[in-house]
């Protein structure tokens, strides 16, 4: 009977627990509690309460939500709101934008330092750096490694160069006799018979590894935006400024008598190998026009 009446009990939750326990106390009668705390292993505070319970006809309040610790922002109201401002606008997107994460360059104790000092909160009411990290990650903004220096991608005048660089360009191209070529380097290409998904294009029996080329050819290309065609050149060393110039010289040898140009309008995008501090000495009789 003592171990019906326990798996009873702790088959049972809330207030109907209670009310079976209190009832069957009531059975029992004087001595009741002693006797089920001894071999029952009821609690006497819970057999009270469920004593109350019958007494008055109205069962207790369950009052398991009020239990264990509130949130932070329970007692700082503005906490993640203030978050939200610090970390926002310094979020970057995913670069490969594969998902739509935002990722935050700064750390959880940058973040409430910040709070301390810029928004006042007081150093003893603040939550651990654990629990601002938390927050974050509730907020889903991710931590991840980013570059500690950005370079500069636009100024002021940016808007006004390509506005120029644009009306250049199609001033050139509707001007007859003035041709505008693109121009650019690529990455170096290893030759030799290298795998390209097991087979070379030739299909034949390729390596997988490319560590002993038989050369490294340096390329660099030409494009004529109107026409849609290319050109390109191979060089087995590193693409020099000698090397880009004599690399014109030849197009405009060929370009001159097939397309029946005075004027040539380079397009370059200032990168490592054509930038303008590149320089080099240029006999002007070996050119017959700009």
């Amino acid at each position: 009977m003592e171990s019906l009446l326990r798996k009873a009990a702790e088959a049972l939750k809330g207030n109907a627990r209670r009310t079976f326990m209190a009832q069957t106390i009531e059975d029992y009668g004087p001595g009741g509690q002693r006797w089920a705390e001894e071999k029952l292993q009821w609690n006497r505070g819970t057999i009270r309460k469920g004593q109350q319970d019958l007494s008055s006809g109205i069962p207790a309040v369950e009052g398991f939500s009020n239990r264990g610790r509130r949130k932070a922002e329970e007692h700082l109201p503005n906490l993640l709101t203030d978050i939200k401002a610090i970390v926002e606008p310094k979020c970057q997107t995913d670069p490969t934008f594969h998902t739509t994460r935002l990722y935050r360059p700064i750390t959880a104790k940058v973040v409430r330092d910040i709070l301390i000092e810029e928004y006042g909160y007081a150093s003893l009411n603040m939550p651990h750096q654990r629990t601002i990290s938390r927050k974050l990650d509730f907020l889903e903004y991710w931590p991840r490694k980013v570059t500690k220096s950005k370079p500069l991608k636009k100024i002021p005048e940016t808007n006004d160069i390509f506005e120029e660089v644009h009306k250049l360009n199609r001033e050139a191209d509707e001007t007859p006799g003035i041709l505008r070529i693109s121009l650019d380097a690529k990455a170096r290409i290893k030759v030799g018979p290298f795998s390209r998904g097991g087979y070379s294009r030739q299909h034949k029996d390729g390596i997988d590894h490319d560590f002993d080329p038989d050369v490294v050819l340096g390329l660099f290309g030409f494009l004529l935006p109107e026409h849609d065609d290319t050109y390109f050149y191979f060089t087995k060393s590193k693409i020099t400024a000698d090397f880009i110039v004599d690399a014109i010289e030849s197009l405009w040898s060929e370009l001159k008598q097939t397309r029946k140009i005075h004027t040539l309008v380079l397009n370059m995008d200032n990168g490592p190998d054509n930038n303008s501090h590149r320089r080099v000495q240029i006999n002007p009789n070996r050119w017959d026009s700009r």
